[in-house]
């Protein structure tokens, strides 16, 4: 499933509500999750015993795969971060919408892969260790490229800052273009070189 090898497929469903019964959630949060997710499955075990191959890494010992059913492909990204808080493992979800199927992973955040048909989506094991079997899942979702003095927790913050550096250039470069007075679109101009500076200036 997914590329993985035959060895790490199980099938296991979890209810929703044994989910909701464990772990008390609100009615908003339920009526929430609910509104998104049809159906849970756990559908691979990634460790040293499926995968002979890998050794326990310091951080990962083991994570698992879910097949999400979702109800609409428009989905609240606070209900995949709320299953890895319920669930203390390391998880991949594969959100899957009719025939499409959209990779998330959390780690320091949910991170989200682009839609994909669900046939040509695949979760590649790269690596010796599971430590960096992970490492390389998360890149590989988020299409994040590692710059060498970087962990990965320090790109992701990098990568959130520039984004957030485009959204504002593209917001300011909006309100230049309907600005009429010349001193305030020297001002703003002025504030779209400094955002482009900074946005040269991360690593």
């Amino acid at each position: 499933m997914y590329g993985l090898p035959q060895t790490t497929e199980v099938r296991k469903q979890l209810p929703k509500k044994a989910i909701y019964a464990k772990f008390e959630l609100k009615p908003s949060q339920r009526e929430s999750f609910d509104a998104d997710i049809a159906r849970i499955d756990v559908v691979a075990v990634v460790s040293t015993s499926t995968v002979p191959a890998l050794s326990t890494g310091t951080e990962v010992k083991e994570f698992y795969l879910l097949a999400v059913q979702l109800k609409r492909k428009e989905y609240d990204n606070k209900n995949i971060a709320l299953l890895t808080k319920l669930i203390p493992q390391r998880m991949v979800f594969a959100l899957q919408f009719e025939e499409q199927t959209q990779f998330a992973i959390y780690h320091t955040k949910v991170i989200s892969s682009v839609w994909k048909a669900t046939e040509e989506a695949t979760l590649p094991l790269s690596g010796l260790n599971l430590d960096t079997v992970w490492e390389n899942i998360v890149t590989h979702i988020g299409e994040i490229e590692v710059t060498e003095g970087n962990t990965l927790a320090e790109q992701i913050k990098v990568e959130d800052v520039r984004t957030k550096l485009k959204a504002q250039i593209a917001s300011l470069t909006q309100k230049l273009n309907k600005e009429k007075q010349f001193n305030r679109q020297m001002e703003i101009n002025a504030e779209i070189k400094s955002l482009k500076k900074q946005l040269l200036n991360l690593k």
